[in-house]
C-alpha cells in the first residue's frame, strides 16, 4: 500500500529560515551605520561649497556678506551680524538678482548650521558639526581665524569650518 505524503515545508524548518533572514538584517543594518555616517559628512561638506557660492553671489551683488535678514531691503546698509542659519537663508533667498531658490539645512535633525560675519560684511565663516571626528577632510585642514566672528566658537574637529 502506497501513502502519499504531502510535500512542504514544516513550521519549525521556515521558523529557522525567518530566524537567518532576521540574524543577516540585523547584521548588514548594523554595518551601514558608519557608511551612512560618512554620507551625510559629505553632503554636509558639499552643502557648505554650496552656500559658499551663495554667499559670493550675494557679495557680488551687495559689495558685503549678509548681516541681519534683509529680504524686505536687498542691499541696504550693513548691519548686526546674523544670529541663525534661518537668517542667513532669508538672506540669500530673498535677495532678487542672485539665482538662490533655496538654502540647505543639516541632514540630521535638531543640528544647524552656523554662520558668521566681521563687524562690516567683509568675511564670514560657515560651520558644520561633522559625525565623524576623525574624517579624512581634516588632513592638512587648517581651521580659519575667528578673529572678528560672531556666532561660531570653534572651527577644531569635530567641526569643520569654511571661509573665503
Amino acid at each position: 500500500m502506497n501513502i502519499k505524503q504531502k510535500e512542504g515545508f514544516t513550521l519549525i524548518e521556515i521558523l529557522i529560515v525567518v530566524a537567518i533572514i532576521a540574524i543577516l538584517a540585523s547584521v548588514v543594518l548594523v554595518g551601514l551605520g558608519p557608511t551612512q555616517e560618512a554620507g551625510r559628512d559629505a553632503r554636509r561638506i558639499s552643502d557648505l561649497s554650496e552656500v559658499q557660492n551663495g554667499l559670493e553671489l550675494y557679495y557680488n551683488e551687495c559689495g558685503f556678506y549678509p548681516g541681519p535678514a534683509q529680504a524686505a531691503t536687498p542691499c541696504s546698509a550693513f548691519g548686526s551680524p546674523l544670529t541663525s542659519w534661518s537668517d542667513l537663508s532669508a538672506s540669500l533667498t530673498g535677495t532678487p538678482g542672485i539665482g538662490v531658490a533655496n538654502v540647505p539645512n543639516d541632514p540630521s535633525s535638531g543640528r544647524s548650521y552656523e554662520y558668521g560675519t566681521d563687524s562690516i560684511g567683509s568675511t564670514y565663516v560657515l560651520e558644520a558639526t561633522l559625525e565623524n571626528g576623525g574624517n579624512s577632510v581634516f588632513t592638512g585642514y587648517n581651521p580659519p581665524s575667528l578673529t572678528g566672528i560672531a556666532n561660531i566658537t570653534s572651527c577644531a574637529s569635530p567641526s569643520y569650518c569654511k571661509t573665503l
